[in-house]
């Protein structure tokens, strides 16, 4: 599904990325890991089509509409409600039965009593958790998640834990972390990223 030899990214005269070779095979789970800027997020910021290498080879065989994306920032609409936000996202992906879908996703993260508050008064925890739920909401074949635990607290772990684990069974996933204990059992692969 991703297959890249020698991938390198530069920006300007400083080099993010040098001769990272992976194969990520379909079902497979490869954990990504590194200190602060040994360049996961860029790494997977080019597997989702972001942004572009500066040398070597990358092949990503899976549709971007295929691919549910968590990164850094939330990449919801602040302004919106909860379900407002997924809804709107349910339509870009024309998922079926998005309603339903929706309701499901925001009750099974524990957001189904703000669904009609505006993104912009959650906390860190609830965005991240609002995030988790418009990546996964057109299940997506390929998962790319950049910290996924990121602000959750003790509940939200757990619900995350959850949903990943039965998603294994069906999707693919590229997941960078500082914490792999939290998904070392689910990984099949792993790549460390130096400095």
């Amino acid at each position: 599904m991703i297959r890249a030899q020698g991938l390198e990214k530069r920006y300007g005269e400083k080099r993010v990325l040098r001769g990272v070779d992976l194969e990520l095979g379909r079902g497979g789970f490869l954990v990504v890991t590194g200190p602060n800027g040994a360049g996961k997020t860029t790494l997977l910021r080019l597997c989702v089509g972001l942004a572009q290498p500066t040398a070597g080879e990358l092949e990503v065989a899976v549709p971007r509409g295929r691919v549910g994306f968590l990164a850094h920032e939330p990449l919801v609409y602040r302004e919106l409600t909860a379900l407002e936000n997924l809804d709107l996202y349910g339509r870009l992906y024309r998922v079926p039965e998005r309603r339903e879908r929706i309701g499901m996703l925001l009750e099974r993260f524990r957001l189904w009593d703000a669904r009609r508050e505006r993104a912009g008064s959650f906390s860190r925890g609830m965005l991240q958790r609002l995030a988790l739920c418009r990546a996964f909401l057109h299940e997506p074949d390929l998962y790319v998640l950049d910290e996924p635990f990121t602000a959750l607290d003790d509940e939200g772990v757990e619900l995350l834990g959850r949903e990943l684990l039965e998603r294994r069974e069906r999707g693919t996933f590229l997941v960078a972390t500082h914490d792999p204990g939290r998904v070392q059992a689910l990984a099949t692969a792993s790549l460390r990223l130096a400095a």
